[in-house]
């Protein structure tokens, strides 16, 4: 079977201008009014696969390869592929169950970094595991990876760094090769998948779009379902500079793992802006981009990834009547950070406590984004002792925190202000609330928290957006048996889907 380029988001929806209905892309007019433009906002929706991706808070990263051996960051792509041989046995089950016990629901692990060295046996270069003493070299990282995450229950994600320094000493990467039809995958002498029926697309992409294509293909097809592909979006440890056939590299993974959400460099999944694991005091999920069909999208901004207005109202009329913006469009953020002070593993690492951990939780997960932790395995090709410690205090932590939440199956209503009757005074710690974002979008900007003492309310908090969660942690625990939460500010109709009142815990309940 062979297919040309199509708009990889067809599958998404588009809502035309004229008449604007609900949908993930919501086409905006320079012409358009402040009221329009946040009206529009208002009807912008998840996909199914958004919403579940943002309903899972936590996912884990795994950097592993030639720089954990080398004592790198960024690798050149001269690495020796030798150097790869963990000095005990690469323990995949051991990452994927810490991970699991942590909290995480899926795991992404970088397949190739900037350097380009493969943790599979590519049948398209020499720069991969198959050529270092690990295994005898026939050992495949990213089959034990996914077969580790299978039993554990875990979602599979991969990264894979469409820089790459080894292809450009090779003269692929970055040479200047014009763009031009190329059958991807493309057999090999010697393929071992020749004479099989294949799905075949035609793509037009450089020299080096061809290899990261026929790469990608290798591992969206030979290790089942994956859930997220993470694009790196920095241009490597390189000279050269080589534009990224993002159009031909969306379109193959939406034909070959249709379920996967694509981040960083896609559109499903936004990056946060920053490494730190801390998320906007207000995250909007309804982004204000310029889109010139298929490929990336650009985010419209004032000060770059990092601008802290980013999808506020002013923003996006802003954005909007410039002209620079021609849709708004649902692109949840994702909040990458490390455990450790590098990506990859080093012998001084002293990785973060678990407080530690849980502030950056709270500054992620509770400001309506999806925190991204990376925990890297060492040379030993485990985790190190100190980082499982973090792992395992990190998710007990958040059991003391989130376990005993006295509004869970508590009925409130539906318009605010939302009262709750606990049936008894509880000391709470903090509030959460979610707004159903699958079925009403993101639409509240401000709430306030009260607590009814005697015969009158009395203000305990204010809070700005909502979206999927936001957490608010109080500076001491409030005793009370009858709270308020108020909509005070909202775009449009909103529906709350869940309100939390959590009391912290003394003692750690234990994992169920």
């Amino acid at each position: 079977m062979t297919t040309t380029l199509a708009h990889v988001n067809a599958r998404d929806g588009i809502a035309p201008d004229t008449s604007p209905t609900p949908a993930n892309y919501v086409e905006t007019s320079r012409g358009d009014s402040a009221e329009r433009i946040l009206a529009k906002a208002a009807l912008v929706r998840p996909t199914a696969r958004q919403a579940t991706w943002q309903l899972e808070q936590l996912t884990a990263f795994i950097h592993f390869g030639v720089n954990t051996f080398l004592d790198k960051e960024w690798g050149d792509g001269t690495e020796d592929p030798i150097c790869f041989d963990s000095t005990e046995d690469v323990d995949a089950d051991a990452w994927v169950r810490e991970l699991r016990d942590a909290g995480c629901r899926t795991a992404i692990l970088t397949l190739k970094h900037h350097d380009g060295f493969m943790l599979w046996p590519s049948r398209y270069g020499d720069h991969t595991v198959a050529a270092s003493p690990w295994r005898g070299g026939a050992g495949d990282v990213a089959a034990e990876f996914v077969a580790a995450a299978r039993r554990h229950g875990m979602k599979v994600g991969f990264y894979v760094s469409p820089a790459d320094s080894h292809a450009e000493l090779l003269g692929v990467y970055g040479n200047g090769s014009a763009r031009s039809p190329r059958t991807i995958p493309t057999l090999v002498p010697g393929d071992d998948r020749a004479g099989r029926e294949l799905p075949a697309f035609t793509y037009d992409a450089t020299d080096y779009g061809a290899f990261f294509l026929n790469t990608l293909y290798e591992v969206l097809t030979q290790y089942g379902e994956v859930s997220e592909v993470w694009f790196d979006g920095a241009m490597g440890n390189t000279e050269a500079t080589e534009v990224f056939d993002y159009d031909a590299y969306h379109d193959l993974v939406a034909r070959l793992q249709p379920g996967a959400n694509i981040a960083v460099g896609g559109r499903d999944i936004r990056w946060i802006g920053n490494e730190d694991g801390i998320a906007r005091r207000d995250e909007w999920s309804v982004i204000a981009v310029t889109d010139r069909g298929p490929g990336l999208i650009t985010p419209v901004e004032q000060d770059g990834p990092f601008s802290e207005d980013l999808g506020s109202d002013a923003q996006l009329v802003a954005a909007v009547r410039s002209g620079r913006a021609n849709r708004l469009h649902w692109w949840p953020a994702e909040a990458d950070m490390r455990l450790t002070p590098g990506w990859f593993a080093h012998d001084d690492d002293v990785p973060k406590s678990g407080g530690q951990l849980l502030r950056h939780y709270e500054e992620t997960v509770g400001r309506n984004a999806v925190m991204l932790l990376n925990v890297p395995p060492t040379r030993t090709g485990r985790f190190a002792p100190e980082s499982v410690e973090a792992l395992r205090d990190f998710a007990a932590e958040r059991r003391r925190a989130f376990t005993a939440d006295h509004a869970s199956g508590l009925a409130f209503g539906d318009a605010s202000p939302y009262v709750l009757d606990l049936g008894a005074e509880r000391a709470i710690s903090r509030i959460g609330v979610s707004e159903d974002i699958l079925a009403a979008g993101m639409a509240i900007r401000s709430f306030t928290v009260e607590t009814e003492i005697g015969d009158a309310w009395h203000h305990v908090a204010t809070s700005g957006v909502v979206g999927s969660l936001r957490i608010i942690r109080l500076d001491e625990p409030v005793t009370a048996r009858r709270w308020r939460i108020t909509v005070t500010d909202a775009r449009g109709p909103h529906v709350i889907s869940a309100v939390h009142l959590w009391e912290q815990l003394a003692q750690d309940p234990g994992a169920r």
